[in-house]
């Protein structure tokens, strides 16, 4: 299997990231990204795009890929709907559109987030949820994935600052809080392992959250 990823140095984008690099039928990883992993590895190719509205520079690339793990997102604080929707929609949506040109079959999985909802009431749920839509109709095997709390696992460290401090803080509680509500909190393998699972036999529901990550 040979599968893309788009945000490998987030968070998520390194769970998926290693586990796609651990699984043995997972034979070549390529990595889009604007700033180097820093990785080595025999099955790890990265190429960066300057311009993630554009995929022209690198579409000679992209054929012949089996699933995609689109990782890449932003926080909403401190950005307008405008900032919030380049990178949230219209950076997945092109590269959708050109995956699905060019691999038709390919498994798509786009990273949104618990409490989704192309109708909701807040910006980002509501930007979150356009994409989402979109995704699964231009791909008969796309997938919006939304966890909930992610437990970073195996060194993953995210690229904001303050989460990395919120995430010291709870860490001691997240045992206590995988007992208690074990349907709303996922770690960064366990998310990984996941997206392997979609490509490779899907889910029976199209949107996954937690509940089903485990």
């Amino acid at each position: 299997m040979r599968v893309i990823v788009f945000g490998a140095t987030g968070m998520v984008g390194q769970g998926v990231l290693r586990e796609s690099l651990l699984a043995p039928d997972v034979t070549e990883v390529l990595v889009v990204t604007r700033s180097p992993t820093g990785i080595k590895h025999p099955k790890l190719h990265e190429v960066t795009l300057a311009d993630f509205t554009d995929l022209s520079p690198i579409e000679g690339q992209l054929p012949g890929y089996d699933a995609c793990f689109y990782c890449l997102g932003v926080s909403s604080v401190g950005l307008d709907e405008a900032a919030y929707t380049r990178v949230s929609y219209d950076f997945p949506m092109a590269a959708a559109r050109t995956l699905a040109r060019l691999n038709p079959d390919l498994t798509f999985i786009y990273v949104s987030g618990a409490g989704t909802d192309a109708n909701g009431r807040l910006m980002w749920a509501r930007v979150k949820g356009r994409t989402e839509n979109e995704i699964m109709e231009l791909f008969p095997n796309g997938y919006a994935f939304r966890p909930g709390f992610i437990q970073p696992t195996q060194g993953v460290r995210s690229k904001t600052g303050w989460y990395n401090t919120a995430y010291s803080f709870t860490a001691p509680l997240v045992p206590v809080l995988r007992r208690v509500v074990p349907k709303h909190i996922v770690t960064t393998d366990e998310l990984g392992r996941a997206m392997l699972r979609a490509a490779r036999t899907g889910f029976a529901n199209r949107v996954v959250t937690s509940a089903d990550m485990h």
